[in-house]
C-alpha cells in the first residue's frame, strides 16, 4: 500500500490516546480543540501529523473523507 494512502487510513482509525478526549477518534474530536491545539502546537511524531492533518480536514470541511475510510 502506498504510504500516503496508509497515513490516511490509519489517521481515520486513530483514537487520541490522551487528555479531555481520550478515546475518541481524532476526526471526532471538535473543531475548537483542534483549534486550541494547533495554536498550543501539536504534539511531535506521527501523532502531531495526523492532527495536523485532522485540522485541515475540519478547517476544509472535508471531516466525511475520514468517515467514510474508517467505515
Amino acid at each position: 500500500m502506498e504510504p500516503d494512502k496508509k497515513f490516511l487510513i490509519d489517521t481515520a482509525n486513530m483514537k487520541m490516546p490522551f487528555g479531555k478526549y481520550k478515546g475518541t477518534y481524532l476526526i471526532d474530536i471538535p473543531e475548537y480543540y483542534m483549534v486550541w491545539y494547533k495554536n498550543k502546537g501539536f504534539p511531535a511524531g506521527k501523532l502531531g501529523k495526523m492532527m495536523t492533518l485532522v485540522y485541515e480536514i475540519k478547517l476544509n470541511g472535508l471531516e466525511d473523507i475520514l468517515r467514510k475510510i474508517r467505515n
